[in-house]
């Protein structure tokens, strides 16, 4: 097992795998089913998705159970195997890993619940924290040795997701989706973000930004947090590009020569791991391992060098002085698959 607070500490980059459900499609995945049924009905495609990431050279794979709770698991009536989903996951990430011959963490997936908090839902403090523990626990029993919690917009989910990584004993790492003006869907910013994460205990091992709009939007809200970091490693996790229907299928624009500057640009804006999200295949991240590899530090990027090299800006935040009414970081949930 690898521990990703050693990586980090030897002060090299880390490279996070790519897409989970758009590969998985490309697999064979049909519209409206739950990747996480391939844990248990398809092992070996899981596996090879695992594989390609890692020969691809990814230091981080992340399980196929981003709608691994049982809140999630219970819209297709797999609510009471949501432990053992979890446990095979994280196996079969921990086979390919153990086999690489080189260090890769396997972190396991803990995806939003899809359900509001009270007093707008249903869902509580404690159901919520109750339905992680149990995702973390198969996650652990499987060998997973990190819980990855990713693509959320609320901190109460945030709060309740690390109290239960605390109650399971294992290290975790969160991401939030800055995907509304430069903030999440429930208004919370990047360095708000930091902040929040500051008063948690026992602390994230990192913390940054995944999915989104674009590379552009999602190095801009790893700008809006490396100032307030102080120490804590920041992750960015951007989609291949901007998401574009063709024909029936989605589509994400983004080329491998993207992916690679948008490597770059992570890096020199304070990301210490730096993977990609929806859309991103194999290929991608090759290209992305390689810009890795051959990275020279250069100049903390501007939001004009960041457009230059990625694009324009999808979701862009308000200019200072622009009075927003923001938004409340109370309750509310993307229903993505990465």
């Amino acid at each position: 097992m690898a521990s990703l607070s050693a990586l980090l500490a030897a002060g090299k980059p880390l490279l996070a795998d790519g897409a989970t459900g758009t590969n998985l499609f490309a697999m064979g995945l049909t519209a409206g089913d739950a990747p996480e049924t391939w844990n248990m009905d398809h092992p070996e495609r899981v596996k090879a998705l695992h594989q390609g990431f890692v020969e691809a050279g990814a230091d981080i794979i992340l399980t196929n159970t981003f709608g691994g709770n049982a809140r999630r698991l219970m819209l297709h009536g797999l609510q009471s195997r949501a432990l053992e989903i979890n446990r095979l996951a994280a196996q079969h990430a921990r086979a390919v890993a153990d086999a690489a011959g080189r260090p890769i963490v396997v972190a396991g997936s803990v995806g939003p619940t899809g359900d509001l908090f009270e007093p707008l839902g249903e869902l509580t403090e404690d159901l919520a924290i109750a339905v992680f523990t149990e995702q973390m626990q198969g996650l652990k029993d499987g060998g997973a040795d990190v819980a990855w919690i990713e693509t959320m917009s609320s901190l109460e989910e945030i709060r309740a997701a690390a109290t239960a990584a605390a109650r399971v004993g294992i290290p975790y790492a969160f991401t939030a989706s800055f995907d509304t003006a430069g903030r999440t869907m429930m208004g919370i910013t990047p360095a708000a973000l930091v902040e929040f994460a500051k008063e948690l205990s026992p602390p994230p091992v990192a913390l940054g930004a995944n999915c989104g709009v674009g590379a552009s939007d999602l190095v801009m809200s790893v700008l809006g947090m490396s100032a307030q970091a102080a120490g804590i490693p920041l992750i960015a996790k951007a989609n291949a590009g901007i998401p574009q229907f063709v024909g029936e299928h989605i589509h994400y624009n983004g080329t491998p020569e993207l992916m690679a500057r948008y490597t770059d640009l992570a890096v020199n804006s304070g990301a210490s791991i730096v993977g990609g999200c929806c859309g991103t295949s194999f290929h991608h991240l090759t290209a992305m391992r390689a810009a890795l590899d051959a990275h020279q530090p250069g100049q903390r990027p501007d939001e004009a060098a960041v457009v230059a090299e990625l694009g324009t800006l999808q979701a862009p935040g308000a200019k200072p002085g622009h009075r927003s009414a923001g938004g409340s970081a109370s309750e509310g949930r993307r229903n993505r698959r990465s």
